[in-house]
């Protein structure tokens, strides 16, 4: 039976659902289309922010030196790069309405930045027992290690909870512990696979997705 419900953040509850900002911003700066992404996310630094090496404040200190940015045009490329997020409060009415029959959680690859943004830009880390990031734990998904340290401080067995993620690698991995996964892509109705793996939430109400 299922006691435990952990989601990813970046892509799940939050998602870059406009992309026109990044865009704009790669042609003024001479990039390619996704460079952007690949320099804060993928490269060297980015990785090393999200495994907990170097602070968020850190990365984006060194995004600025590898754009060649002032401090200004860095503070506007910094909040350009996030416009197009959208936090989806649907769901997340969804997983307020799980508890308390359901321990929530949160296992988010994300640099020291994560709680704060939780807390103070999108308030939504009250609706959750755990969060557990990768730059805290200093370890990123997919290594099974986040996800046995996460069911440990829940005091769940892996076939008691499910994770909802975005990347397939990070899904298999924890299907490989023995967790339920859901496998979270553009439509996909999370409370609808929820309720096919017998979770309930506690109140009513109709999920739309995106909203």
């Amino acid at each position: 039976m299922i006691k435990a419900v952990i989601f990813d953040i970046g892509g799940v509850l939050i998602r870059t659902e406009d992309h026109s900002s990044r865009r704009r911003w790669e042609k003024q700066l001479g990039l390619s289309e996704g460079e952007s992404e690949t320099i804060v996310f993928n490269s060297e630094m980015g990785q090393k922010a999200q495994r907990g090496a170097i602070s968020d404040e850190a990365l984006w200190a060194w995004v600025g030196q590898r754009l060649d940015l002032s401090a200004a045009r860095l503070a506007e490329f910094r909040a350009g790069f996030w416009a197009g997020d959208v936090l989806d409060t649907g769901l997340v009415d969804f997983i307020r309405g799980l508890r308390p029959s359901y321990q929530t959680a949160v296992i988010s690859n994300a640099t020291d930045a994560l709680l704060d943004s939780l807390t103070n830009q999108y308030p939504i880390a009250d609706a959750f027992d755990l969060i557990v990031g990768s730059a805290t734990e200093k370890i990123m998904k997919p290594d099974l290690e986040i996800y046995l340290r996460t069911l440990n401080r829940l005091g769940r067995q892996p076939e008691e909870a499910v994770f909802i993620d975005d990347f397939a690698h990070n899904i298999a991995a924890a299907h490989e512990l023995g967790m339920h996964t859901i496998h979270f892509r553009p439509g996909t109705n999370v409370p609808a696979r929820l309720t096919q793996l017998g979770v309930q939430p506690n109140t009513g109400g109709n999920y739309v997705y995106g909203n």
